[in-house]
C-alpha cells in the first residue's frame, strides 16, 4: 500500500522542477537601477528646497552690505591683514548688524574654517552667567592652527559672535569682560545689540562701537526691486514706496512682507490694499473715521467705532503709532492740543507694554482727542 504523502511530494518537485525552468521575466529592474533612480529623485527634491527672500537674499559678502559705509571701511581693511578689533554692532532691527559679521567671517574663513572658527549664540540660546563661563570660555581658550584650501590668508583668531547681547543680564556681561582680556590674542569679540545703554561700560569700552542706521528709502526701494525682477514679482513703484513706509527702516521686515504679499496674490499685481492687509496697518479711512467721531462729541458714537476697530482684530499699539503721526502732522491743531493729545499717547503707550486693557485705554486716549478737538469748535 503506498503512502499518501509520496503523490503530494512528487507535486511539490515538479512544481518545483516547473518554477526553477520558467522563463517569467520579473516586471521590476534591478536593484541597482532602482537605487539609482531613487538617489536621482531624492537630489531633485533637495534642489527645490523653498529658502525664506530673507535668507536667500542675505548678503553673502561685505560688498554687499548696504548703506553701513563706516562699518564696511573697517571690515575691509581686517579683511586685507589689519587687524580687527573688539566689535559692538548697535541700531534699530533690520539693518544689517548679523548679516554684516556673517559675511566678514564667511570672507575671512572660508566655507569650511566657518564652522570651526565661529561661535554664534542668539538670545534664543542659553547665555547665562554659567554658559559664559564654561562654553565662551572653553571655546576662546582653544589655540586656533590651520590654513584656507584655496589658499588664501587665514587670521589667527576666532570669532564670538553674540547677538541681541542686551538681553544678557549683567552678570553674565560682568563675567564676559576677563574672558575678553585674557583670550584677546585667540579671539575676537562681535555684541550685537538694540539699544548699546543696555550693555554695562566695562564691555563697551573694551570695544569699537558702530550705530547701524536705518536704511534710507532710496536703498529699501533699490533691494526691494532687485528682489521683485529676480522673483519676477508684479509689483508698481508706488507699491514698493508704500512697503518701505510700512516697514519702517526694517529691511528684513519689508522682504519678509513683499514674500507674503507674492503667496497671497498668487502672481498677480501686489496693490497697496495687499500690503496694507499683511503689514496690520490701519486703514487711513478707519482713521479719518474715529477723528470724525471724535469730532462728533457724542460718547456713544466714540465707544462704537471703538469696538469696532477692536473687532476687526486691530492692535491697540499700531493705533497709537498711527495716531501719533496724525496728530503732529495736522496742521488744524494748536502746539498745546498736539502736546496734550502726544502726552497721552504716551501714557497709554506705558500703560498697553504693563499689559492693560485695550478697549480701556483707547476709550481713554480717544476721549483725551474728543476733549481737545471739541474746545476748538
Amino acid at each position: 500500500m503506498s503512502s499518501p504523502v509520496a503523490p503530494v511530494r512528487r507535486m511539490g518537485e515538479v512544481t518545483m522542477q516547473a518554477f526553477l525552468k520558467g522563463t517569467s521575466v520579473s516586471t521590476k529592474p534591478p536593484l541597482k537601477d532602482r537605487v539609482a533612480a531613487t538617489a536621482g529623485s531624492s537630489g531633485e527634491n533637495k534642489k527645490a528646497k523653498p529658502v525664506p527672500w530673507v535668507e536667500k537674499y542675505r548678503p553673502k559678502c561685505v560688498d554687499e552690505v548696504a548703506f553701513q559705509e563706516e562699518v564696511v571701511a573697517v571690515l575691509k581693511k581686517s579683511l586685507e591683514g589689519a587687524d580687527l578689533p573688539n566689535l559692538l554692532f548697535y541700531g534699530p532691527p533690520g539693518t544689517g548688524k548679523t548679516s554684516t559679521i556673517l559675511a566678514a567671517a564667511r570672507e575671512l574663513f572660508g566655507p569650511e574654517l566657518f564652522r570651526l572658527r565661529v561661535l554664534e549664540l542668539n538670545a534664543s540660546d542659553e547665555r547665562g552667567i554659567q554658559v559664559v563661563r564654561e562654553k565662551v570660555k572653553n571655546f576662546a581658550q582653544l589655540t586656533v592652527s590651520g590654513s584656507r584650501s584655496d589658499g588664501k590668508p587665514c587670521p589667527p583668531f576666532k570669532i564670538v559672535i553674540l547677538d541681541e547681547a542686551d538681553s544678557m543680564t549683567s552678570a553674565a556681561q560682568a563675567a564676559l569682560r576677563r574672558t575678553m582680556e585674557k583670550e584677546s590674542k585667540t579671539t575676537r569679540f562681535c555684541l550685537i545689540c538694540n539699544y548699546v545703554s543696555r550693555i554695562i561700560e566695562p564691555l563697551t569700552s573694551r570695544c569699537s562701537k558702530f550705530r547701524f542706521k536705518p536704511l534710507s528709502d532710496k536703498i529699501q526701494q533699490q533691494r526691494l526691486l532687485d528682489i521683485a525682477d529676480k522673483e519676477h514679482v508684479k509689483i508698481s513703484n508706488e507699491g514698493i514706496a508704500y512697503l518701505v513706509k510700512v516697514s519702517e527702516g526694517d529691511l528684513r521686515k519689508a522682504i519678509t512682507f513683499l514674500q507674503s504679499a507674492t503667496r497671497l496674490t498668487g502672481g498677480k499685481e501686489i496693490t497697496e490694499k495687499v500690503i496694507t492687509d499683511i503689514a496690520g496697518v490701519i486703514p487711513a479711512e478707519t482713521i479719518d473715521g474715529l477723528f470724525a467721531a471724535c469730532q462728533s462729541g457724542s460718547f456713544d458714537k466714540l465707544e462704537g467705532v471703538v469696538k469696532n476697530l477692536i473687532d476687526e482684530g486691530h492692535a491697540a499699539t499700531q493705533l497709537v503709532n498711527q495716531l501719533h503721526d496724525v496728530v503732529v502732522e495736522n496742521e488744524n491743531l494748536s502746539d498745546k492740543q498736539k502736546s496734550i493729545m502726544t502726552e497721552k499717547l504716551a501714557e497709554v503707550d506705558k500703560c498697553l507694554a504693563d499689559g492693560a486693557d485695550e478697549h480701556l485705554q483707547l476709550i481713554s486716549l480717544c476721549a483725551t482727542v474728543m476733549q481737545q478737538l471739541t474746545q476748538n469748535c
